[in-house]
């Protein structure tokens, strides 16, 4: 996945990870498209965000 970082929040994508190189004040996420992992999930804890990049690493 390319995923492109925004000028703007995606105001559809909520994020509390602020130290994400996609996170934004207001606790929104920047990402055009973001990937959610674990297909076998059977709760919001065992889900993981594919598109999360440390802030250092950007």
């Amino acid at each position: 996945m390319n995923t492109q970082k925004m000028q703007q929040p995606n105001e559809a994508i909520k994020c509390y990870v602020n130290h994400c190189h996609y996170y934004m004040n207001g606790d929104h996420c920047s990402a055009t498209q973001i990937e959610v992992q674990n297909k076998h999930a059977k709760s919001s804890q065992e889900t993981d965000c594919a598109t999360f990049t440390p802030t250092q690493q950007a």
